[in-house]
């Protein structure tokens, strides 16, 4: 059983982490769980993005699992968890870039996954450490199709701060925004910086994408608290 690109396990996980962020989540616990949904939505509309072409490379990945759960939704999860406890502690401040980081962290993942899944139909890629051309789904290898994909990705996931004003004052919607723009394409570019290291043996796809989204929250909520 396959829903949304998610195997059985991967749907059971997905369920469990839609509950944690219903938890968690505190006031925003439904738009966070809104949030992945639309995340999983575009990731699945992209995935079958040049599905034959993919598949002629070999490049096609019908499903993904349990882990690619883990991998990316663990890091949004995490700035919810603070977003609850610096409610908790009435700490409105920090509430508020929690809620940027999770944004940030969702466009970074998202960014990454235009940016392979469309990046693949483009030409030669080159590895964004020394620029020399590498085969098609090599770790690391970016292409112009591909940055361009991967800035689309976090402008389409900024998208999920359109009705935070209406459920959660305090928040600079313009500002937060460019935040999560900005952060989610940094994110994939730091993703492909560390893929270039997973043809080395050092890490996996795994930790890429998470550390990826840690990034992408961490810039995010960065990038906010300066220009504010």
């Amino acid at each position: 059983m396959n829903l949304l690109t998610l195997d059985f396990r991967g749907v059971i996980a997905g369920l469990l982490l839609a509950v944690a962020f219903l938890v968690f989540g505190g006031s925003l616990g439904l738009f966070f769980v809104i949030a992945m949904l639309y995340f999983l939505i575009v990731s699945s509309i992209v995935t079958h993005a040049g599905k034959e072409s993919k598949k002629g490379m070999h490049l096609y990945q019908k499903s993904r699992s349990i882990r690619n759960v883990a991998a990316n939704g663990i890091p949004p999860l995490l700035f919810a968890l603070l977003f609850f406890f610096s409610g908790m502690h009435y700490s409105h401040a920090i509430a508020t870039v929690a809620v940027i980081g999770f944004a940030g962290s969702i466009a970074a993942v998202t960014s990454d996954k235009f940016s392979s899944e469309i990046g693949v139909l483009d030409g030669t890629p080159h590895s964004i450490v020394n620029f020399k051309a590498v085969k098609k789904g090599v770790s690391g290898g970016i292409t112009v199709l591909g940055l361009a994909s991967g800035l689309a990705g976090a402008m389409l996931m900024s998208l999920i701060l359109i009705p935070l004003p209406y459920i959660y004052a305090g928040v600079a919607i313009g500002i937060a925004a460019e935040a999560v723009i900005i952060a989610g394409f940094i994110g994939t570019l730091i993703d492909s910086f560390l893929g270039y290291f997973e043809e080395k043996g050092i890490g996996t796809k795994y930790t890429t994408n998470f550390i990826c989204g840690i990034a992408g929250g961490l810039i995010g909520m960065l990038l906010y608290s300066i220009i504010v």
